[in-house]
């Protein structure tokens, strides 16, 4: 009996710590080929000179401010299965417990 109180409690913990998370909501119609995680660009700005198609909501949240390369990195490939070539950034700050978050969207190029 008491492993199991030991054990709740500790799923408890693990509930109230949370751990980052990316969450991306497809907005496009269609399929695209999935793309290389390395090769998204993560921008802050909108690419004036090259045309594209919106694929996806993305936010993020939880992360330690020394964690930027790790978010990169996970929205990265969570984008990529969808055909991504980028994902920008539109807003991002720092929470009320002092972890960064982020949201915008991932976008594929017209070729």
């Amino acid at each position: 009996m008491q492993r199991l109180c030991l054990l709740g409690v500790l799923f408890m913990l693990l509930m109230m710590c949370g751990c980052a998370s990316v969450n991306v909501t497809k907005t496009s119609k269609g399929y695209f080929d999935p793309t290389v995680p390395d090769e998204i660009e993560i921008l802050v700005t909108v690419p004036q000179q090259r045309p594209f198609i919106e694929l996806a909501t993305v936010t993020t949240q939880r992360w330690k401010t020394q964690e930027t390369a790790k978010m990169h990195n996970s929205l990265r490939a969570k984008c990529a299965p969808l055909g991504a070539n980028a994902v920008i950034l539109g807003s991002s700050g720092i929470d009320y417990n002092g972890y960064f978050w982020a949201s915008g969207v991932a976008i594929r190029y017209k070729d």
